[in-house]
């Protein structure tokens, strides 16, 4: 199948699954294929806070989103924690955008050390190293020095951090509008096109 980009999206054990899920949707409609990468803490999350156990085989796993989303074959490529060999490991093969969303500050710790313990945090190593766009969602409150300085540290390495807080001046009505606020924030930072908010001083 032909896909118009290449995308690695991540959900790790921060609070904030519906951001992840949106932002996973909205990828495949916009035919992105997506390299998802999910970490043992955030399946807690997602059958936490969205009823949502999902099947711990990479490749059932891969099948279970593409369903769930209307994903073309092969759109949705789940890769397990130490799946060394996977195209997200190495940076000549590895999509140049990556999204961590959520973003626990335990990951977003690892990614500013350059810990590359797990796949999720050699993927984004691989995406500073190689200069391109990093976007990490944070979903933490309130923010230590320590995870403050984290942020800096990364602000300064070119990475784009995202805390996810929905503003209100597009009056929301509903949870799902709040979602879409951060989701579409994140989607026009990776110039996607994107139609859920409208931008400040423009009208649907």
């Amino acid at each position: 199948m032909n896909f118009d980009k290449k995308i690695t999206l991540a959900f790790t054990g921060a609070s904030g699954a519906p951001y992840g899920l949106r932002l996973l949707e909205t990828l495949v409609a916009a035919n992105y294929q997506v390299y998802l990468l999910i970490s043992s803490a955030a399946k807690v999350v997602l059958a936490t806070e969205e009823d949502l156990k999902i099947p711990a085989n990479p490749k059932t796993c891969s099948e279970f989103f593409t369903q769930r989303f209307g994903g073309k074959p092969e759109q949705i490529k789940v890769f397990g924690k130490d799946e060394w060999f996977s195209p997200v490991a190495s940076g000549s093969a590895a999509p140049k955008q990556m999204v961590v969303c959520p973003c626990s500050t335990g990951s977003l710790s690892a990614i500013s050390t350059g810990k590359s313990d797990n796949l999720i945090e050699r993927a984004a190593d691989v995406v500073i190293k190689e200069r391109g766009q990093l976007i990490l969602v944070p979903r933490e409150m309130p923010l230590s020095t320590i995870h403050l300085e984290n942020m800096l540290k990364l602000s300064q390495m070119g990475v784009t951090i995202m805390p996810a807080a929905p503003g209100f001046y597009h009056q929301p009505k509903r949870i799902e509008d709040l979602v879409d606020f951060v989701v579409a924030r994140i989607l026009d930072h990776l110039d996607i096109d994107q139609k859920l908010m409208p931008r400040w001083g423009y009208h649907k």
